[in-house]
C-alpha cells in the first residue's frame, strides 16, 4: 500500500528534468516535489537545531562585549529563521501549485517556467521575462 505523499511514481535516483521529455509529466512532478519537501525538511530541522542552542546555551554573557557580540549573533540568526519560515511558506504554496496542476506554469502568462529556473529556484511561480517585468513596474511605482 502506498505511503501517504506517494504518489505512485517510481523516480529513479538520477532521474532530473530533462527538455526532451512532456513538460511537467508524472516524473518531473514527483522531482520537484521531492526537492521541495527535502528543502522544507532540511529548514526545518535547522530551525530545531537552533532552538536547542537558544535553550541551552546562557544568553548573559558576564562580560558586557561579549554579551553585546552574542546578542548580535542571535538577531542575525532569528532574523534568518524568520526569512526561512517565510521561505517554507513559499514551499508550501509550490508543493500546492503541484497538487493542483499548476507547478511550473507562469501565474502571469501561463506559459512554462524554464527547467534550468524551477532547478535554481523551485519556488519560482513566473518566468524570468515575467519576473523582470514585474520587477520593473515595483520600481517605477516606489519612484513615484
Amino acid at each position: 500500500m502506498p505511503s501517504p505523499g506517494d504518489r505512485g511514481v517510481d523516480l529513479p535516483e538520477d532521474y532530473r528534468p530533462s527538455a526532451d521529455e512532456e513538460f511537467m509529466n508524472p516524473l518531473q512532478l514527483e522531482y520537484f516535489r521531492k526537492r521541495l519537501l527535502q528543502w522544507k525538511k532540511d529548514i526545518l530541522n535547522e530551525a530545531e537545531t537552533t532552538l536547542a542552542v537558544l535553550q541551552s546555551e546562557p544568553l548573559r554573557e558576564p562580560d558586557l562585549n561579549d554579551r553585546a557580540s552574542s546578542e548580535t549573533d542571535w538577531s542575525i540568526e532569528l532574523r534568518t529563521r524568520d526569512r526561512q519560515r517565510k521561505l517554507i511558506s513559499k514551499i508550501d504554496a509550490a508543493l500546492h501549485r503541484i497538487d493542483d496542476g499548476e507547478y511550473g506554469f507562469c501565474e502571469v502568462t501561463g506559459e512554462p517556467i524554464s527547467l534550468g529556473r524551477l532547478e535554481a529556484r523551485p519556488i519560482a511561480t513566473m518566468t524570468v521575462e515575467a519576473q523582470e517585468r514585474h520587477e520593473r513596474q515595483e520600481k517605477v511605482s516606489r519612484d513615484d
